[in-house]
């Protein structure tokens, strides 16, 4: 077996036991749920239901691999006036008012050999949910199967994007 094959399949193990890291809500391929505790507790259901789209909250900036979490003032500008009685938005705007940044826990980390880009997949017109699963009925974000490896290589295979290794292995800079 070549070098570059035992590469590409160590690689490929490494990433499928870090893509099961203990701080995911939850894990389809471990078969189990883990519930992360947040700082400020948030539903996306009930956001969504008020009609907010994705990108009213989160922005993709600069260089486009990223989107942002809203920092609390955006939250604010709605939380003024709703909910206000609530404990989670008193905390909200003790956040805001010091201008510290509320201490979300990452549902979704990738190694640091994975080059992905959300501006790349925005770009290619799919929907958040193809990757995140439907947020918009979820209480608290769970972690869909979807960004695992053989999530995003099935994907790629079914939309006919690139899934080959250099695809997401190899840095944008290279």
């Amino acid at each position: 077996m070549s070098f570059a094959i035992k590469y590409v399949l160590v690689l490929s193990l490494i990433f499928f036991l870090l893509g099961s890291s203990p701080q995911v809500a939850s894990s389809q391929a471990e078969g189990a749920k883990q519930t992360i505790v947040q700082p400020i507790e948030f539903s996306h259901k009930k956001h969504a239901a008020q009609g907010l789209d994705c990108d009213f909250c989160h922005s993709n900036l600069e260089p486009g691999e990223k989107m942002s979490i809203p920092d609390a003032a955006l939250c604010m500008d709605c939380h003024q006036a709703v909910a206000t009685d609530k404990s989670s938005i008193k905390k909200l705007s003790q956040y805001a008012t010091s201008k510290k940044t509320v201490p979300w826990i990452p549902v979704y980390s990738l190694p640091a050999f994975v080059f992905w880009s959300h501006r790349t997949h925005l770009s290619a017109k799919q929907p958040c949910e193809a990757c995140h699963g439907k947020v918009v009925d979820m209480e608290v974000v769970q972690k869909t199967n979807v960004t695992t490896m053989d999530g995003c290589v099935d994907c790629h295979d079914k939309k006919d994007a690139s899934a080959g290794c250099r695809t997401c292995h190899e840095s944008r800079t290279s």
